[in-house]
């Protein structure tokens, strides 16, 4: 189990697996609650940091995780009950296991942070547009040459570097559910000249487009 903590800038690249994402707001565990209120809040704030691979280090992770999966799976009468009440044991192992970090957080990295997730949403929500990295970088709030940096320490990657990876992705994506040719594809995707994206493509997927649409799925 892999635990992403609430504004932590993370991503992955499946290969033959099938994996369960469980999403929730822990202010819903906050509700008239004051037993539990300030350990919640301090998750919430950063000052608690759960660890990430928190199955590897406690054996009564795994169990308590499968019947939360499938309480939500089956959404029986009363599941609502049992889904907050298998969320509270699990965070109340966490801290009895000692499963976190604590920490202060510096309010400058804070909105640096968030001043990333800012461009990756926008990324996400105007792949298909032109996109400078100027126009990144006033996102940011950030001078284009301290932005390529912060934002390559941050994600490994330069933000064009980013930018081209997630329009191949989504490029993948087309290509193996739509009938689409690739010209349709590298245009819906922001690339504005085919060959540029075939190069691309094959970049980052070791392929050619036509290659690709070529694999079973």
């Amino acid at each position: 189990m892999i635990n992403i903590t609430q504004g932590v800038l993370h991503g992955g690249e499946p290969e033959d697996c099938v994996y369960e994402c469980i999403v929730f707001d822990l202010n819903m565990l906050m509700k008239d609650n004051h037993a539990c209120a300030n350990t919640i809040q301090a998750i919430m704030n950063g000052k608690i940091r759960i660890d990430t691979h928190i199955s590897e280090k406690c054996d009564k992770i795994l169990p308590i995780v499968k019947d939360l999966c499938q309480v939500l799976a089956e959404k029986k009468p009363g599941y609502e009950f049992m889904t907050q009440g298998y969320l509270y044991t699990l965070i109340g192992v966490i801290i009895e296991e000692k499963l976190y970090e604590e920490s202060v957080n510096d309010t400058i990295t804070v909105q640096r942070l968030n001043s990333v997730k800012n461009v990756l949403d926008y990324i996400s929500d105007n792949y298909s547009d032109s996109i400078s990295l100027g126009r990144l970088a006033r996102i940011a709030g950030m001078n284009p040459r301290y932005f390529c940096r912060y934002f390559r320490s941050m994600t490994g990657r330069t933000p064009i570097d980013y930018l081209n990876y997630y329009r191949v992705e989504c490029a993948c994506e087309m290509l193996s559910t739509k009938n689409i040719s690739i010209k349709e594809t590298a245009i819906s995707c922001g690339f504005s000249d085919e060959s540029y994206f075939v190069k691309t493509f094959r970049k980052y997927k070791n392929t050619t487009p036509k290659q690709f649409t070529k694999k079973e799925f």
